[in-house]
């Protein structure tokens, strides 16, 4: 769904989280109360948690901190940021101008339509409940040294949600953000480029922050928000400057020592450490108790047989019985 300039002055009113009456609302856009309402409709469909209440008019369930450019630019001047109210995925939107990127140019968006997770599966994307970001970067020693990366951008995103005091976020191999073992946050590492070329990485990041209860049905495993861990969140936008910035600073450490620097801090972060877990892989299941990471980024399992590694792939972790 495209959104249209009414309908984002009128995301742009609601945004303090206050009442306006259709009236208000209608003198303030130009247009009739009806039409007013058949906009607030549209707007719900895009994800916004919007209620009505006879003689006061609408409001959103909380306050919300829309991006500003100018703003977000100023946290994160390595290189340009680009926000959008509505794309299909930010990911994809990188992807397709890597040639015309400069390493740490980043995309954000207040909703997603087409969002993607690990193996394809659909991200849910309610307009303004997310952190959306993608950020581009320019491995020049090529796919091969690209290995753990989501390892290390974890390690980033954790790191700069605890300097905003949001403590207790752990990490589930290979890519999610756990708190109190429920999923808060999902990377996906995506690249392209030839063999001994350099390659290029587009790094995505969703992380609940305010979610709908109705859009939380959607998803198809437990799950958490920010706000579960604070009440009050912190303003969008520096969250989503600090996050960029510990993305850029954790890049420039990756290119000059691989995952090494991110090892120790994973495993301080392991969700599953020392707990009995199972490894599915296809129609293979593996039993053990998990042991952290080593360099590469291996996933270590003390079986019956012994410690074994275990890489990416089609590798699911789930909790033992």
């Amino acid at each position: 769904m495209t959104l249209t300039p009414i309908r984002q002055t009128l995301i742009t009113l609601l945004s303090d989280g206050q009442f306006h009456s259709g009236e208000q609302l209608g003198e303030q856009l130009g247009i009739s109360r009806a039409a007013v309402s058949k906009h607030m409709a549209a707007l719900k469909e895009l994800g916004l948690d919007l209620f009505s209440l006879t003689g006061k008019g609408y409001r959103l369930a909380v306050p919300m901190a829309l991006y500003d450019e100018a703003q977000l630019q100023a946290l994160a001047p390595m290189a340009p940021v680009h926000c959008f109210p509505v794309i299909d995925s930010t990911n994809q939107y990188l992807l397709e101008r890597v040639n015309q990127l400069s390493s740490g140019e980043s995309c954000l968006a207040e909703c997603q339509t087409a969002g993607r997770g690990r193996r394809g599966k659909p991200w849910v994307s309610p307009f303004g409940c997310q952190l959306i970001l993608s950020m581009y970067w320019r491995l020049e020693q090529g796919m091969a040294a690209a290995m753990g990366l989501s390892l290390a951008v974890g390690v980033a995103v954790v790191q700069a949600l605890e300097s905003l005091g949001y403590p207790g976020v752990e990490l589930k191999w290979p890519n999610d953000l756990y708190y109190q073992g429920r999923k808060l946050a999902g990377i996906l590492v995506e690249m392209s480029g030839s063999a001994g070329a350099s390659c290029h990485l587009v790094i995505g990041v969703g992380l609940n922050l305010a979610m709908p209860s109705r859009e939380g049905e959607r998803i198809d495993q437990a799950w958490s928000e920010l706000r579960h861990i604070q009440p009050e969140l912190v303003d969008r936008n520096l969250l989503a400057g600090r996050v960029l910035d510990h993305l850029q600073q954790a890049m420039l450490t990756f290119e000059q020592s691989g995952l090494a620097s991110f090892v120790a801090d994973w495993n301080r972060l392991d969700h599953f450490a020392g707990r009995p877990v199972r490894l599915l892989m296809g129609e293979q299941e593996i039993r053990g108790v998990a042991r952290g990471i080593d360099d590469r980024g291996a996933l270590r399992l003390e079986t019956a047989e012994g410690i074994k590694f275990y890489l990416g792939g089609e590798i699911s972790l789930r909790r033992g019985d």
